[in-house]
């Protein structure tokens, strides 16, 4: 026997019990008995992992976890595969319902890298994005009615950095009214506070980089369907494009999932304060926080959503310069592209997220020259609120 078989037989014998923390499945493949266990695996007789690409215990582990949070409280089954990104993540769900000629409807004030999908990278198959107001139900029927081309409908609630929600409940009626596959971006919400699925969604994604992992280490996607049909045709064009997700990112995720439910709490309430501080700071033309009930949209997140979450926006009454100095005044808080983290990261649309969409297109929907993003983290609120205050008044 040479020493890889030997350290393979000894690792089967010496398994005597469950390990209490899920292990990582750090192996490009999977060892069969036979060549006949081999040819029933490939064959879908037997259902046993064989390549990383294709699925492996770690990662199957923490997307079924997930797939079950979706939906959590009711008696549907759902189907959870995990990608290379949350990017990654709307690519393949797109692409595994769309073809040439087909159209998808959508929103203007989706996140900057959503957009530029669509149009630089969707748009090259012939597949064409018609952008529009979804809370505006009567048009958006209109639109489906005299577009029949139209396959998908990609919506995000709240939306990336205005925080205006779609009525989940709505938009998906309508869309099974007239064929249209519904999808949800719910990275801002998560599971725990929003779950699509449960109101009508097709099909849920989320960045995992985000808040269910909360604590900025690793990047990864998730998409979450109910049909069994729909999760055949998202996992063999995972499989083939090969954005699958790697063993330690997922196990990384599945640690931040662990405690999910008390960050979420944390962001919420520590948001909400921030919220009404800003609310009364003279320098500030308007606050974008569904937890206030002078947001437009706030009656719709109540409906839907049990929490406000972290994320939130603000406009400062000035120019661009004036949110680009108004962020390097800031000492406490953290300047990074990202959010979900249980750090606050600041962002400034206009010059970073948002800087590949026009000018005009920006600011129809509400991200103007002074907008700033907020991921609202979990530290002590009077630091936070201290350091925002001080950098607004300097």
């Amino acid at each position: 026997m040479n020493i890889d078989s030997y350290i393979v037989k000894e690792s089967k014998d010496k398994v005597t019990t469950k390990p209490h923390v899920l292990p990582i499945y750090a192996s490009s493949s999977f060892v069969f008995d036979n060549i006949e266990d081999s040819i029933d695996v490939f064959k879908g007789d037997k259902d046993a992992h064989k390549y990383s690409r294709y699925g492996n215990p770690t990662i199957d582990a923490v997307a079924d976890k997930i797939a079950h949070m979706a939906v959590y409280g009711s008696d549907l089954e759902a189907f959870g595969l995990m990608t290379s990104s949350g990017m990654s993540a709307i690519s393949i769900a797109l692409t595994s319902f769309l073809k040439t000629g087909d159209q998808v409807l959508s929103q203007g004030n989706l996140y900057g890298g959503t957009t530029e999908l669509l149009n630089k990278i969707i748009s090259r198959s012939g597949v064409e994005t018609i952008f529009t107001n979804l809370q505006d139900l009567n048009q958006v029927e209109d639109i489906l009615k005299s577009n029949p081309k139209i396959k998908i409908c990609y919506f995000e609630t709240p939306a990336n950095p205005t925080m205006a929600c779609v009525d989940i409940e709505a938009i998906t009626q309508l869309c099974r009214q007239y064929g249209v596959l519904s999808i949800a971006d719910n990275t801002f919400c998560t599971p725990y506070l929003q779950q699509p699925l449960l109101l009508g969604t097709d099909i849920v994604i989320h960045s995992t980089t985000k808040y269910l992992n909360g604590h900025g280490n690793s990047i990864a996607g998730m998409i979450i369907c109910k049909n069994p049909e729909h999760q055949k045709s998202l996992w063999t064009t995972l499989k083939l494009v090969g954005s699958t997700c790697n063993a330690w990112d997922a196990w990384l995720t599945n640690q931040g999932l662990k405690t999910l439910s008390l960050r979420m709490d944390r962001h919420s309430s520590n948001a909400l304060a921030l919220a009404k501080f800003l609310e009364q700071h003279g320098r500030v033309k308007q606050v974008n926080y569904n937890g206030l009930t002078s947001h437009p949209d706030h009656l719709i997140a109540c409906k839907q959503m049990k929490d406000f979450g972290g994320m939130m926006s603000f406009e400062i009454d000035g120019s661009v310069q004036d949110g680009i100095d108004f962020m390097n005044k800031l000492e406490f808080c953290t300047l990074a592209p990202t959010l979900g983290d249980v750090d606050t990261l600041i962002l400034h649309p206009a010059s970073s997220s948002h800087l590949n969409v026009a000018k005009e297109i920006r600011e129809r929907n509400g991200i103007t020259d002074g907008l700033v993003r907020i991921s609202v983290g979990i530290e002590s609120i009077e630091d936070i609120i201290n350091d925002i205050g001080a950098a607004l008044d300097k």
